[in-house]
C-alpha cells in the first residue's frame, strides 16, 4: 500500500508533511496509523521544531473519514497511548507534542479533516482555495473527535455553535474572520509565507520553544478526557436511520468522489 505521508526536510528542524490519498485524500485507517507513527517521531526527534502539514492536491487538503470504512474495523481500533482510540490519540498527541505544528491548508479540510487541522497548534489557509467545515450534523452524524471543544475557544461559543449545528462550508476568509484560522493569505502568497515562518521558528532554540507552547496549552488545551464520549456519540448517530439514508443518497451522487457533491459538500449534504 503507498504512503499517504510524504516527509521532507527543508532545513534544519524543519519537516514538512505533504498528504496525496487519491482521488480526494480521505482519512482512512492507513492515515491514523502513518499520523500516529509521525507523532511518536515528533515526541522523540529532538532535533525537530516544526512541522508544516500541506496536499498534494490543490483541491482537498483532507476531504474527511472514509464513510465506506467498517464502521466495527474503525471502533475495534487498539488505543493509542494515551488509552484513547486512535484518532483522538493521534489529535491529542498532536496537540502536545514537543513541537510546532502549522496546517498549510489549500483546498477541502471537512469533518475529520477539520479535526486534524484545528488539533494543530495554526492554521494559515488560502483566502481563495481554502474550505473548511464540520458536515457531520447535515447528515445526522455527531462531530466524533469533538472539534466542539477545540472550537469554543477559538471562536467564541456562537460561533462554534452556528460552525457545528449549521454544518456548513467556510471559505477560507471568513474562515480568518471566525477565528477558525490564523489568517487567510492570498492563495498565491501562502506557500512563501508559511515556509518563511517555519524557517523563523527552525532558528529559535528547541527547549524554550517547548516550554512556551506547554504554558500555552496549560490555558487553552481541553482535557483529553472530553474525547472519548464524543466519539461514541458519533457511532451510535451514524447508525441511526436518518444518517444512513442521508450518506446513502450523498454517496449516489458522486460523495468520495471528486465530483460536484464533495466540491461544495456544505449545501449538497444538507439537501439544497
Amino acid at each position: 500500500m503507498a504512503k499517504q505521508l510524504d516527509i521532507s526536510s527543508p532545513a534544519p528542524g524543519y519537516l514538512r508533511a505533504t498528504f496525496s490519498n487519491p482521488p480526494i485524500n480521505l482519512i482512512d485507517l492507513a492515515t491514523i496509523v502513518e499520523l500516529s507513527d509521525l507523532v511518536s517521531r515528533l515526541e522523540s526527534d529532538r532535533d525537530v521544531k516544526v512541522i508544516v502539514f500541506e496536499s498534494a492536491d490543490p483541491d482537498f487538503f483532507l476531504a474527511h473519514y472514509d464513510v465506506l470504512t467498517d464502521r466495527a474495523r474503525t471502533a475495534a481500533m487498539g488505543p493509542g497511548p494515551t488509552g484513547m482510540h486512535p484518532w483522538l490519540d493521534v489529535l491529542a498527541r498532536l496537540a502536545r507534542a514537543p513541537v510546532v505544528s502549522v496546517a498549510s491548508i489549500r483546498g477541502r479540510a471537512r469533518g475529520a479533516g477539520s479535526e486534524f487541522a484545528l488539533a494543530c497548534d495554526i492554521r494559515f489557509a488560502s483566502a481563495e482555495k481554502a474550505i473548511l467545515g464540520q458536515f457531520e450534523v447535515a447528515v445526522g452524524a455527531v462531530p466524533g473527535a469533538n472539534p466542539m471543544a477545540r472550537l469554543g475557544p477559538l471562536v467564541g461559543r456562537g460561533r462554534a455553535i452556528e460552525i457545528v449545528l449549521g454544518a456548513d462550508d467556510f471559505p477560507g476568509a471568513l474562515a480568518e474572520r471566525y477565528g477558525y484560522v490564523n489568517r487567510a493569505l492570498p492563495d498565491a502568497e501562502l506557500d512563501t509565507f508559511v515556509d518563511r515562518f517555519a524557517r523563523r521558528l527552525s532558528g529559535f532554540d528547541k527547549e524554550t520553544l517547548v516550554e512556551a507552547k506547554r504554558f500555552v496549552d496549560q490555558v487553552t488545551l481541553p482535557e483529553d478526557a472530553v474525547f472519548p464520549p464524543a466519539l461514541e456519540c458519533y457511532f451510535r448517530s451514524v447508525a441511526r436511520p436518518a444518517a444512513k439514508a442521508s450518506l446513502a443518497r450523498l454517496l449516489d451522487a458522486g460523495l468520495q468522489t471528486r465530483s460536484a457533491v464533495e466540491l461544495d459538500l456544505g449545501r449538497h449534504a444538507a439537501g439544497i
